[in-house]
Formats: C-alpha cells, structure tokens, sequence
C-alpha cells in the first residue's frame, strides 16, 4: 500500500498560482488518466468501507462525483449528486457556508437518499473543509447519518478536518504545507 501511495501522490501534479496568485492546485487529472493508479485509490478507499453498510456515497461538484461515483460502484452503494445553486432540476435543499470572503451554498434534491442512510461524503480534495461541512447539513436534512468524510487529498496545513470532527476525515494523502 505504501508503494500505492508513493505513486499517487507523484502522479499528482502541482500548478502554481491556481485558480489565483498564491494557490498551489492539486491537479489530479493525471492521476485519473492512469487505469492502474485510479483503479487503486478507489480501491483503498472502498477497503475502508467494505464492511460498513454503505447506503449512499455523496459527491461533492465536480471532482467529487468521479471520486463518489467510483466509490459508490465499489460498495455497491447509491450515488447522490450535491451541486451549486440552481443546478439540480427537482426539489432541493440548501445549506449555506462562509468563505474567506462571503458565502455560498451547495443543494441536493430532497428526495436524493433514504432516510436513516448511512454515507460517506466523497470528494477528491478537501482544504478548509467548508463544502463537506455544508454537505453534511445536507445529509442531515434528508436524515441521513454521515460515517466519515473520504477524500484522496487533505491539505492540513489548511485545519478542514477541524470543521468535521463530529463526522470523522480520511485522507490517502495528506500535504503539511503549500
């Protein structure tokens, strides 16, 4: 697994000053190019899932509907979609959250997973942990109960897990610093 690791995180490409001056993105467009290493990481993930009773995997726009969608298949789970405002055709709820500079807001549909579904919140990347943070209101909302938040890469540097704690955070590959 380690080897795993070792390769995933090189197939991760950096670009600096993304998508503004002083970001350094994690682009993983490499990383889900490569059948193998893609292939593997979904695989690690659903390994620590497998013996959870997963009712539904909640990707978060955009990347983490390849990561969710992936996941969900693994654990022959349900796949639910949360999006940007205005973005879903049927009847949504919203939950709202703060950025560094002023709000914004993510729905799901109402009717998106049973009630008392056991999910994972999925998403390729998390940093200040805002958008899980609102996707979990969300789970909450549909009455649903989050196991854990999954993600391929944690910025720790960044403290997102901190606005997860009630709900737990896996990451394959955490980053110290920029």
């Amino acid at each position: 697994m380690n080897n795993d690791i070792a390769l995933i995180r090189r197939a991760i490409r950096d670009i600096p000053n993304f998508p503004k001056p002083g970001i350094v993105f994690k682009d993983i467009t490499p990383l889900l190019s490569d059948g193998h290493l893609f292939g593997r990481t979904i695989d690690m993930l659903a390994d620590r899932y497998r013996s959870q009773k997963i009712d539904a995997v909640l990707g978060i726009e955009s990347r983490g509907f390849i990561i969710g969608s992936a996941l969900a298949y693994k654990l022959g789970a349900g796949f639910c979609i949360v999006r940007k405002p205005g973005k879903l055709p049927y009847e949504t709820h919203k939950a709202i959250y703060e950025l560094e500079y002023g709000t914004d807001a993510l729905e799901i549909h109402v009717d998106a997973m049973p009630a008392n579904a056991r999910v994972i919140i999925a998403d390729d990347l998390i940093a200040t942990g805002g958008t899980a943070a609102a996707t979990a209101k969300l789970v909450s909302k549909l009455g649903g109960t989050v196991v854990e938040c999954a993600f391929v890469i944690e910025l720790s540097f960044l403290k997102g897990r901190e606005k997860l704690k009630p709900h737990g955070v896996f990451s394959l590959l955490q980053y110290d610093s920029e």
